[in-house]
């Protein structure tokens, strides 16, 4: 399999990481505009080239990973459906040219695979299973956080895509999460939501929202988002009458309550589970191997994407309606 990678930052290094975990013998191609980038994919084994076009002219491919700033995204993805390749695309943010590229993609017969890693995680799987198999009215509070300069330790926050408004930090943590909020507890039928500027970060967003979410089925959810906790966090919990859950955004803290024996009791969904030392403790890169492999399965037909430009559209909505909301 020949694949090329758009974007050689971080995100790009980690797919083409995780390629070579599924697919050894994988072939790997990248473009990025900054040199320094080039050199550093040409020593992990990673063609360079400077533009798509370069790299398309110089060999074929069997799929592309988009891997820039989402705001890039739309031109991005354009760019490698006229080449005729396969794409699987990260975390848009923005809607932009949506219908469009969903069009040329279905006219192409290309698969168009949107990332949404959540959808992946072997807990909010189990959480929506448990929810479903419950059948009853239920309520969640959760609240996700973290401080904004550590999600990249390595560069200023003001020097990559969480510092434009429109791809902002915590619309970002919306992007990621309300994804499996609507696919474990359905579509949102009304929104009410506060926001703040509680730092001194040189960000021209809000940087803390307290949202509620009314769920078509009845579920009533609390949703807090901020990039201002000194601490990541990623604390979940959904109850109702007979059904209480824990989630602290690990394997390891996941949690149901035993009412007879009044006290919680681990849910254990990965066998054995991989952390980068790099990020937060409940970033798990099975999740990411997981969604590769889904896409991979697409590729021949035989399994269905989780998520759609479709679905996303939705979210996106829905997002802006938060944000213009107060």
């Amino acid at each position: 399999m020949n694949i090329l990678i758009v974007g050689l930052g971080s995100m790009g290094k980690r797919r083409a990481r995780l390629i070579r975990q599924i697919q050894p013998e994988a072939a790997l191609s990248g473009v990025d505009l900054a040199p320094a980038r080039r050199a550093e994919a040409q020593g992990l084994g990673i063609m360079p080239f400077e533009s798509i076009e370069a790299a398309v002219a110089a060999q074929g491919f069997d799929a592309a990973f988009v891997c820039t700033a989402p705001i890039t995204h739309a031109g991005v993805i354009d760019t490698l459906l006229d080449a005729g390749l396969p794409v699987f695309t990260e975390l848009n943010l923005v809607d932009d040219g949506y219908d469009a590229l969903s069009a040329k993609a279905a006219a192409k017969k290309l698969p168009l695979f949107l990332s949404s890693t959540m959808l992946y995680r072997g807990e909010t799987q189990y959480i929506k299973q448990q929810v479903a198999a419950f059948g009853k009215p239920v309520n969640y509070l959760y609240h996700i956080g973290q401080y904004l300069p550590d999600w990249h330790p390595w560069e200023n926050y003001k020097n990559f895509f969480v510092g434009d408004r429109r791809t902002g930090g915590v619309r970002e943590i919306f992007g990621i999460d309300l994804p499996w909020l609507l696919d474990a507890f359905g579509p949102v039928t009304a929104v009410t939501a506060q926001k703040d500027k509680l730092s001194g970060l040189e960000i021209e967003y809000p940087d803390s929202y307290f949202v509620l979410l009314r769920h078509e089925n009845g579920t009533k959810g609390m949703l807090a988002a901020d990039v201002v906790s000194p601490k990541a966090v990623r604390n979940f919990e959904v109850f109702g009458e007979g059904l209480h859950l824990f989630w602290e955004g690990n394997p390891k803290s996941l949690y149901r309550y035993d009412a007879a024996e009044k006290q919680k009791v681990p849910v254990r969904t990965y066998e054995r589970f991989e952390h980068n030392a790099r990020y937060s403790d409940n970033i798990v890169e099975n999740a990411y191997v997981d969604e590769i492999a889904n896409f991979f399965g697409v590729l021949k037909g035989e399994e269905a994407p989780r998520w759609s430009f479709e679905k996303d559209k939705a979210v996106i909505w829905l997002i802006e309606q938060i944000e213009a909301d107060s």
